[in-house]
């Protein structure tokens, strides 16, 4: 097995024109990350720059766009990145409602579900269903490369954040106890912005976090 993991930072602006930001917007950086070998990849997330996933996709062949949720700063390129790549794009239909708030009438090409399981470069890539940042937030493991990619579902030092009226805290803390805790201890945790982490690094602080509130 040949399989890595690329990471490929973008930088962008989000909620330009949105009511509750500022006229410019704000400036955010995001990971994408590229799953695969010299030969067949997939991409997870899309966030604002198409030409340079692509650059890094360096003519591979995709085997599909993967998002993590459905906030725009990590769906903002996935149409230009899918039509460059020629490849098609999965999100969990609970986060349809906030796609669309980028895109429109224009719909991801398929749906993510808890358990389905993509296959690369020879390694499994499983979704696990992990709601509270989102409705269909997902995380996506890979169980052989000793990995989790977390979107904004866990960071280092904690969840992902849950302001927004459809976000919930105790969902989130329960969606990362069901599904990310169980996972090894050395699993790195590769998140959608900053740093890595791994879960043997976060389990221990869940008190703290339900102390804390966030």
């Amino acid at each position: 097995m040949n399989a890595r993991i690329e990471r490929v930072v973008t930088v962008g602006r989000i909620g330009v024109g949105r009511e509750g930001a500022p006229p410019e917007g704000f400036e955010l950086e995001n990971n994408v990350w590229i799953v695969g070998d010299d030969e067949s990849v997939i991409v997870v997330d899309a966030a604002h720059d198409a030409e340079a996933i692509a650059a890094a996709v360096d003519g591979r062949e995709v085997l599909g766009l993967l998002l993590t949720h459905g906030h725009e700063d990590h769906v903002n390129a996935a149409l230009e990145t899918a039509a460059l790549l020629d490849t098609h794009v999965y999100l969990h239909p609970a986060d349809l409602f906030l796609w669309e708030e980028t895109h429109g009438d224009a719909v991801p090409d398929f749906e993510l579900a808890q358990g389905a399981s993509f296959e690369v470069a020879g390694t499994a890539l499983e979704v696990l269903h992990t709601p509270g940042h989102t409705p269909g937030s997902v995380c996506f493991a890979l169980p052989a490369l000793g990995t989790v990619l977390t979107g904004d579902t866990l960071f280092r030092g904690g969840p992902g954040a849950t302001r927004w009226a459809y976000s919930s805290f105790p969902t989130i803390v329960e969606s990362i106890e069901a599904e990310l805790f169980p996972l090894p201890s050395e699993t790195v945790a590769r998140p959608g912005h900053g740093a890595d982490t791994t879960i043997g690094e976060e389990r221990p602080q869940l008190q703290a976090w339900l102390q804390r509130g966030w």
